[in-house]
């Protein structure tokens, strides 16, 4: 891309690695940038690097997808992504993993494995999953093991990634039955054991490991986990000795002085207190750790001691051994003579006393083994005496002899437990390595971490006279030094561009290795490569009481003749590096790059100038050119035609060379970006994945065509055998239906009939009571007609009216007494009804009789106004008033006045005394006397209060009564008035009906209220007879009369009925009850009267 005025550019800043800017002017091969913090620089412009613009704010996941392919776009790209807490970023196939340094929620959870299982690469986001995935598929589908390489500098997360790794093949390849999963289990727990002994504190990492660990997870047929082993490298012994500030010791040293108080009674042989009192630990002020609970982590050790296998008896054994190395280090010597040595004071005899206790061996053998040595010449053995810093060096050689052999057998116990499947063919490796370590005073065991990174990385090819070959052979010689050594690699590599001898050094050289220059002093090269056990430590602890130290150091008889000869680490370590490498070369590796954020160890920082020398030094910035650029993706011709021959099967069919055919395979897919070798094909990044994803969408379709075909015949049976059933549930249900529609018929009909039943009922009921009404109102009406012609003829004979008077009085009785016993045949109601009416007569002639006795002023014509009176009633009424007789019981207001004054009167009389009285009284019969009077006095008194009380209630019962008869004597002047206009208009014509109905419900409305006051109804129970329709009337005047029919008619008329005709017309009729000789009189007069007003009405 040309850069000109106005690009967006990346420059070199010394703070920041790179700093975006503008390009602001160009002269020749020079710019000047102004960058977003406001600087003007002036570089060369092949030092800048153009910026996308139009890169997402959120990062890409695949660095291979970035437009811009440099170093700034890779490390914006990685700082963007960590801003938002995504520590993990494709590069191709490598994964780079960012340690967070805080724990991010649902990063590891069981759910999110569950989504990576099958998965594609690159269909999800990235994760140190979908590494693991992809090799475990591809183990499974190619046969072939894989191995996964975590790699990266101390702090960078290694130790953590390893382990997400084992957790996810153990979840993976896991058995589903909870006994069978100890394999995993083991696995995974076998990490706590290693990390207390093989982990520690550096300047870098809080947890760093200090040995190599190789993981080889095997895999049975089904891809089930079946058996494991785990290989150490290279543990750093020297730090058990020898520590420096800020670091730490082993884990475990710090573990056990902190076991929690439940466990102080059993570790109390052991003589343990606080870690500054132990010289192997109080060389560095460092013992704690922040966030970090060394008691808790004691426990969790036991518990994965016992998970993996370790007996109760063999931790006892281990911690005892853990604290005699502390406590042999607090054994000090001084000079005793001229090269003799002793304990220095009572405080080294007790750490040395305590030493032989723990390791259960004999003090004095003890501190000879300590003190001298045993010179081997041909002719006898010579003891000798060692000054205090040989017996220092004695010591300290062997507290690191006892550790190192116990982290072996912690190791070989593991991988015993664990178990190994040696019928298994596939497996996955982890590698978790120690990174690319630099430190001011760099030595043996950062060349050989750095040798092994070198290794890895394939830039580094060690030949036989190489650095190893000359410390070999320096050691070899009894009078080497490192003086020596270091001017023999002066000599053998002065013109080696990758050696560098620095200037006025006489124990120093440099090697520029891959990711940068170290400067290594060579002061102990000799002594740490030497590995040798010294024969005095190793007869005293093969005699040792304790079963398990003894086990760790065997006799010298039981070890090879050149047991105790000269063996180096170098070359030991050497050929385990070769041995890995042959296991890395024939497994399909994957690449897991660990970055450390800043050197702080916090949460949330990023380190330009860190992270950028990181990816330098891990060869990531390489391997994306690589990738990109070249061809990273190889397959020899037999596996390619093997796995892409379905993308074109007529290429099998063909009788060609394997290389044609792959050719012939690429050119038909239409890819180009591919080479073909002698016996592989190469294809660039991209090109495999394209290859995968047609063979996925080739076999997700004939997967299809195959599930449409068993489908479909699954479907076709299914289809028969519903089928089959359904038309036996049709049978069935139908005959269920035939039967509920016959159920169904049968109680319609039933229903029908009930309902026939019902209405017939119902209309012969209300028929019924429609004739009796119309039967009611007739007779009313006909009695009307009857008393107005009567009255009219008797107006002139008033002596022949009152004789019919008397007679209908006597034939109205009669009546009553037949209407009775019909009463009493009917029933209980009627007689009671039939009563009511007798008590309701005789209660209206008292009344009539307390109306006429106060016109005593004119008795002369007392007798006219009672013809008169009973001549305007109506007919029917005074029958009821004269059939009810007076009630005996019934007191007028003249006799209730005499019952008052009489009851005013003295109840109680005295006798007349037969015998004479006595004036004299003993004086013993006198208190007696006196007593009986007062008795009678108080007795007299009661009744007289009561007498009074019922004076009074007497009194206002007669108060009320005249209350009564004043409203009664209203009452029968408005009846009078009534009657007064009856009498007016009986000459009247019938045409009017509506006047005289009214007429006659105000008279009988007035009665009504009448016999309410006199306590008595005039409703009788009325027996129909022969209905005699005398009047039709309109339908208009059916809802003035319907309210009616029953209340008022029935009180003014004796005996009838409302009807309503056939054509909705209403009629009253009724029974008259009047003498025989007038009835054909009256009725003949009745009919040509009504015939005169109304020639088309019914007679």
């Amino acid at each position: 891309m040309e850069i000109t005025v106005g690009s967006h550019v990346w420059v070199e800043d010394q703070e920041l690695a790179w700093v975006d800017g503008v390009v602001t002017s160009v002269n020749g091969n020079e710019a000047e940038v102004e960058t977003i913090n406001g600087n003007q620089v002036t570089t060369k412009l092949s030092k800048l690097y153009p910026k996308d613009m139009e890169a997402p704010d959120t990062g890409v996941d695949d660095m291979t997808k970035l437009s811009y392919l440099h170093e700034p776009a890779v490390l914006h790209n990685l700082a963007t992504r960590y801003g938002i807490k995504e520590i993990y970023t494709y590069c191709g196939n490598i994964l780079i993993a960012i340690n967070p340094f805080q724990a991010i929620s649902h990063l590891y959870d069981t759910e999110l494995m569950d989504s990576y299982k099958g998965a594609q690469l690159g269909d999800r986001s990235p994760h140190v999953f979908a590494i693991t995935d992809v090799a475990y598929r591809a183990m499974n589908n190619e046969g072939k093991s894989n191995s996964i390489l975590v790699s990266g500098e101390s702090g960078a997360g290694k130790t953590e990634t390893t382990k997400m790794v084992m957790r996810y093949l153990a979840y993976l390849g896991g058995h589903a039955a909870a006994e069978a999963r100890t394999v995993e289990r083991k696995v995974l727990e076998s990490n706590p054991v290693l990390e207390a002994f093989g982990n520690a504190k550096t300047v870098r990492n809080n947890n760093s490991s200090r040995f190599g660990k190789f993981v080889e997870i095997q895999f049975d047929a089904c891809g089930q986990i079946s058996g494991a082993a785990i290989r150490t490298y290279l543990l750093e012994k020297s730090r058990v000795c020898q520590i420096s500030e800020p670091e730490r010791n082993y884990h475990c040293f710090y573990l056990l002085c902190a076991a929690p108080p439940k466990s102080c009674q059993e570790i109390e042989k052991y003589k343990l207190g606080d870690p500054k009192s132990f010289h192997y630990l109080n060389q560095s002020s460092c013992y704690e750790l922040v966030g970090v609970d060394d008691s808790h982590d004691y426990l969790a050790t036991k518990k994965a001691m016992d998970i993996v296998g370790i007996s109760v008896e063999e931790q006892d054994a281990i911690f005892r051994i853990v604290a005699a190395i502390l406590h042999l280090g607090n054994i000090a010597f001084a000079l005793e003579g001229e090269d003799s040595s002793v304990l220095e004071d009572d405080k080294a005899k007790f750490h040395l006393q305590v030493t032989a206790e723990l390791l259960m061996c004999d003090l004095e053998a003890l501190e000879t083994a300590l003190c001298k040595r045993n010179m081997v010449t041909p002719e006898e053995v010579i003891k000798r005496s060692l000054d205090p810093l040989g017996a220092a060096i004695s010591r300290d050689g062997l507290a690191k002899t006892i550790y190192a052999r116990l982290f072996d057998w912690l190791v070989k116990k593991i991988n015993v437990s664990i178990g190994q499947d040696p019928d298994s063919k596939c497996l996955i490796g982890v590698l978790d390595i120690y990174g690319f370590e630099s430190f001011k005073t760099s030595s043996f065991e950062q060349f050989c971490i750095n040798f092994t990174n070198e290794k890895l990385q394939q830039h580094f090819n060690q030949k036989p006279g190489g650095i190893i070959s000359l410390l070999d052979e320096t050691c070899m010689f009894p009078k080497s030094t490192h003086e020596t050594f270091a001017q023999k690699l002066y000599q053998t590599f002065k013109d080696h561009k990758r050696f560098v001898k620095p200037k006025l050094a006489r124990t120093e050289f440099t090697i520029v290795h891959y990711a940068g220059e170290v400067q290594y002093q060579c002061d102990q090269f000799l002594d740490k490569n030497k590995d040798y056990i010294v024969p005095e430590h190793q007869e005293l602890l093969s005699t040792s009481k304790c079963s398990f130290i003894a086990s760790l150091f065997p006799s010298l008889n039981a070890e090879t003749p050149k047991s105790g000869k000269f063996s180096s680490i170098g070359s030991r370590f050497k050929l385990q590096l070769q041995q890995l490498m042959d296991i890395l070369n024939s497994t399909e590796p994957h690449y897991i790059r660990c970055i450390k954020p800043n050197s702080d160890l916090r949460p949330e920082i990023f380190e330009n100038v860190s992270v950028l020398q990181q990816l330098r030094s891990g060869g990531v910035l390489e391997a994306i050119r690589v990738k990109c650029e070249g061809y990273p993706t190889n397959r020899i011709f037999s596996e390619f035609l093997e796995r892409f021959s379905i993308l074109v099967p007529e290429v099998l069919k063909e009788n060609v060379e394997e290389n044609v055919a792959c050719k012939s395979i690429m050119e038909k897919v239409g890819l180009s970006n591919y080479q073909i070798g002698k016996t592989k094909i190469f294809l660039r990044a991209g090109q495999m994945a394209e290859l995968d994803g047609r063979k996925a969408k080739l076999l997700g379709e004939s997967a299809k065509v195959i599930q449409k075909q068993v489908r479909s015949r699954i479907a076709r049976k299914c289809y028969v055998r519903i089928q089959t059933a359904s038309i036996c549930i049709q049978t069935v249900l139908r005959g269920q239906l035939a039967c509920e529609s016959l159920k169904f018929r049968k109680r319609t009909a039933a229903a029908v009939k009930i309902q026939k039943s019902a209405r017939r009922k119902s209309a012969s009921r209300k028929y019924t009571n429609i004739k009796s009404s119309a039967i009611v109102v007739q007779t009313g009406i006909r009695a009307m007609v009857a008393r107005n012609e009567f009255r009219s003829k008797m107006q002139n004979h008033s002596a022949t009216i009152q004789a019919a008077t008397e007679e209908e009085e006597k034939d109205s009785g009669k009546e009553e007494e037949d209407i009775g016993k019909e009463e009493k045949d009917n029933g209980k109601e009627e007689k009671d009804v039939g009563k009511e009416e007798k008590d309701v007569g005789k209660e209206e002639k008292d009344s009539g009789k307390e109306v006429e006795e106060p016109e005593d002023k004119e008795p002369e014509k007392q007798p006219t106004v009672e013809v008169q009176e009973k001549e305007e009633l109506p007919d029917p009424p005074v029958a009821v008033l004269e059939q009810n007789k007076p009630d005996k019981t019934y007191v007028s207001p003249d006799k209730e006045q005499e019952v008052t004054e009489e009851s005013n009167e003295p109840y109680h009389i005295v006798e007349e005394i037969s015998s004479p009285i006595q004036d004299v009284l003993t004086a013993e019969e006198l208190p007696s006397e006196v007593e009986q009077l007062k008795v009678l006095l108080i007795g007299e008194k009661k009744r007289a209060d009561e007498y009074q009380k019922k004076h009074a209630e007497a009194q206002e019962l007669s108060e009320q009564r005249r209350k009564k008869l004043e409203e009664t004597e209203k009452k029968v002047h408005q009846l009078q008035e009534s009657l007064n206009r009856l009498h007016q208009v009986q000459n009247q014509p019938l045409h009017p009906l509506l006047e005289l109905i009214t007429l006659i419900i105000r008279t009988t409305l007035m009665l009504h209220q009448l016999a309410q006051i006199l306590h008595f109804q005039l409703q009788v129970v009325i027996q129909p007879t022969t209905l005699v329709p005398v009047l039709k009337l309109p339908r208009c005047m059916l809802k003035m009369l319907q309210p009616l029919k029953l209340q008022v008619l029935r009180t003014v008329i004796r005996r009838g009925h409302l009807m309503t005709t056939s054509d909705g017309s209403l009629c009253f009729c009724f029974i008259l009850s009047i003498d025989d000789r007038y009835k054909h009189n009256f009725s003949r007069e009745l009919q040509c009267r009504h015939a005169k007003h109304n020639p088309n009405s019914y007679t």
